[in-house]
């Protein structure tokens, strides 16, 4: 797995050179968020983390170098408490996870830079991301934050996946393990790969797992191997596809995020 170029890596830099740093304002600082959980007995822990930081290493790498952006520190850590009765699950709380996050934004933002990435990609916590963002842009209204998931890019994944995987396969299924197959071959046991859908899921109803209207669920209401999807059917190939237009796709939304202005409503626009 490739980490971030050294010249793109934020912990690399000195404190000097940051104060120094030129056009700081429109400098892009990404905060690659993961998570260490459960991911049933063919895939580790690390899966979340470990595709923020395969896609966005591999996105610094390709991006223009005329373009600053700087990756910091992954946070692993997650809110992962649907996953706690699995063993090894690690999870922050709701109000852990908004504080720590809230710490990173402020410093950042101390520092003089004010275009803020959360990068995520565990399905868990995108609305905490969404909350602090709000939160830190109306408390520092100069401040430019982004709560990103790193699947929500342009990829091939809907061309790779059945249709049944697309909607379900959300958790060890067939598109984590095949990107981890691209990632960490090394630490993928497909010998214990299963395929398992959640049960009891409401027929005939406006409710559904995810989507529109959802209902409250952790992981133990809906499998046993901690799995949600078809992991036998994983292969290095539609991984590395999959990885390739992940990348492609976070290159250009940093490229977005580097040209981004904040839309303001002053002024006489009125008819």
């Amino acid at each position: 797995m490739n980490y971030f170029p050294a010249n793109r890596y934020f912990a690399y830099l000195t404190s000097p050179a940051i104060a120094s740093m030129p056009n700081k304002e429109n400098v892009v600082i990404i905060q690659p968020m993961g998570a260490i959980e459960q991911h049933g007995a063919h895939l580790p822990l690390i899966v979340d983390a470990a595709i923020s930081i395969g896609v966005l290493g591999r996105a610094l790498e390709k991006l223009d170098s005329a373009i600053p952006a700087y990756a910091l520190p992954p946070l692993y850590y997650g809110k992962s408490n649907e996953h706690s009765t699995f063993a090894g699950t690690i999870t922050m709380s709701t109000q852990t996870m908004l504080a720590v996050l809230t710490d990173i934004a402020e410093s950042v933002y101390r520092a003089g830079f004010r275009k803020l990435a959360l990068m995520n990609s565990h399905g868990g916590q995108p609305q905490i991301l969404e909350i602090v963002a709000r939160d830190l842009h109306e408390k520092y209204p100069d401040l430019m934050i982004f709560p990103l998931f790193t699947w929500r890019v342009p990829n091939v994944a809907k061309d790779l996946l059945t249709s049944k995987e697309l909607e379900l396969g959300i958790h060890g299924g067939d598109a984590e393990t095949s990107l981890m197959l691209a990632l960490l071959p090394e630490q993928v046991d497909m010998d214990k790969a299963v395929t398992e859908y959640p049960y009891g899921l409401p027929e005939q109803s406006m409710l559904s797992m995810e989507g529109a209207n959802p209902f409250a669920w952790v992981t133990r209401d809906l499998t046993q191997s901690g799995v949600l999807g078809d992991a036998r059917v994983a292969t290095k190939e539609k991984g590395e596809k999959i990885l390739a237009s992940l990348v492609d796709g976070w290159t250009e939304l940093i490229k977005d995020i580097y040209k981004f202005e904040q839309p303001k409503a002053y002024g006489n626009h009125l008819l």
